[in-house]
Formats: structure tokens, C-alpha cells, sequence
């Protein structure tokens, strides 16, 4: 094809077998892919720099008759640990927080959970901070240095008893059927080969990345997961 499709995905260790799907298929070579942030994801779906990205949610709110595509997102039906708020003191008594600039839906949600679940309205400041919100591979093996720790996919669980989508591949144009068939066919095979794509990365010794892969983030976008995705939203436009 004389034009190939931009598509954005996250850089983070969670997308690793959605990249590997894409790269083992003939769809590497009918687009142009690029890692990016979450946040550099949404901003190039808004900005049309980008066809197709993993989006975070909340970003979806910004992009004019999005799409999205995939049977398949980010997700978590239990604790996702890798998106936390982090404090020295209890979450009911934080008075400010820091948001992560590499997050849109993270954040929101964090703020969605102090709102309407924790019943607090901590200041949001860019500088220090009783706690504050962090996502993706920087937050592997910081579980056990800080005395409070808020796993936002688990709060949300708790509280609304629906499971969580963090991102969802989205794009901001229609998409014509048999590309978005062949996309998701190579994000399937990338999930059916997991365990190769784990035998790739780089093992911690504080943070289980088999477990992390196949068993904290939960790839398939099912009805709960949209209907999450539908209150999140409801809540998000009411922040």
C-alpha cells in the first residue's frame, strides 16, 4: 500500500506482546510504528499525527468520532501493580498530590477515586507532595519503599465492581474491515506468544514480569470492561 498506516503504541512493558504480534506478522509492513508515553499516544491520535493508537481512555473524550478497533486493550480484572498512588501517610489523609505526566486516564482516575470513593479532595500541585499518582515499568519493585500504596485498578474494582481498561486501540478515522481483521489477528498471535516475548525481557528480581503479563494485565475487551469504560467517561465529564 502507497500509504501505510501511523500507528502508536505505549513503550511500556505491558504492550511488549501486542509489539511482538505486529512485528511477527505481515502488518509491519503496511504501517509505520512508533513507542511512545500513554500521553504522546493520545496526543498524536488528537493531533492527527497518528491513524491508529493504544489510547488511554480518557483521552478518548478528545478525539472527534473516535473508533476503536480491537477486541483486545489493557486491562486488569484485580490488582494491576503498576498503577499506583503512592504516600507516607493514609489516602484519607493526603492534602496534596502529584499527577504523572506520562498519564491522562491514570490520573483521572486516581482524581475520580478521591472524589467519589475516598471522599477527599487533596490539592493537585506539580511539586512535592503528600503522594502521588505513578504508571508503567517506573513503578517495578517501588511497591514495598513506601508505607501507603493505593493500586488504582484494585480501588476501582472495589468500588464499582466492574473491571478496569486503561487503553484501548482506537483510531480517528474509519478503518477499512479486512485491516482491522488483519490487526487483530497480530495482537492475538502477540498474546498466543507471550511466554516467547517474556524469555526476551530483561529479568528483575523485584518484580515478576511473568505474572505481570499473563496474569495482572488482562488483554481481552469484553462487555465489562466497555461498560467501565462508559462510567469512567460519566465520571471523567463531571471531574
Amino acid at each position: 500500500m502507497a500509504n501505510r498506516y501511523k500507528v502508536s503504541a505505549v513503550s511500556y512493558t505491558n504492550t511488549k506482546p501486542f509489539v511482538y504480534g505486529i512485528q511477527h506478522s505481515g502488518l509491519a509492513k503496511k504501517i509505520e510504528l512508533s513507542l511512545d508515553t500513554p500521553y504522546e499516544c493520545a496526543a498524536k491520535l488528537i493531533d492527527n499525527k497518528a491513524d491508529i493508537g493504544l489510547i488511554p481512555i480518557a483521552a478518548l473524550l478528545a478525539i472527534p468520532n473516535y473508533h476503536i478497533l480491537s477486541d483486545y486493550c489493557i486491562g486488569a480484572i484485580g490488582a494491576v501493580n503498576s498503577v499506583f498512588i503512592f504516600s507516607n501517610k493514609p489516602i484519607e489523609e493526603v492534602s496534596t498530590l502529584r499527577l504523572d505526566t506520562q498519564s491522562r486516564t491514570s490520573n483521572k482516575l486516581a482524581r475520580i477515586l478521591l472524589k467519589n470513593y475516598w471522599k477527599s479532595s487533596p490539592e493537585i500541585t506539580k511539586g512535592n507532595a503528600d503522594a502521588f499518582v505513578e504508571i508503567g515499568d517506573r513503578t517495578f519493585g517501588k511497591k514495598d519503599k513506601y508505607p501507603f500504596v493505593s493500586d488504582l485498578a484494585e480501588e476501582w474494582i472495589k468500588f464499582t465492581g466492574l473491571p478496569f481498561v486503561f487503553a484501548v486501540w482506537a483510531s480517528n478515522k474509519p478503518i477499512p474491515t479486512n485491516f482491522i481483521k488483519e490487526f487483530n489477528t497480530a495482537l492475538k498471535f502477540g498474546l498466543d506468544h507471550r511466554e516467547e516475548v517474556i524469555s526476551q525481557l530483561t529479568a528483575r528480581e523485584d518484580f515478576d514480569l511473568h505474572h505481570y503479563l499473563t496474569q495482572q494485565i488482562d488483554y481481552n475487551l469484553d462487555d465489562k470492561k466497555m461498560q467501565a469504560l462508559s462510567q469512567f467517561l460519566e465520571w471523567v465529564k463531571v471531574l
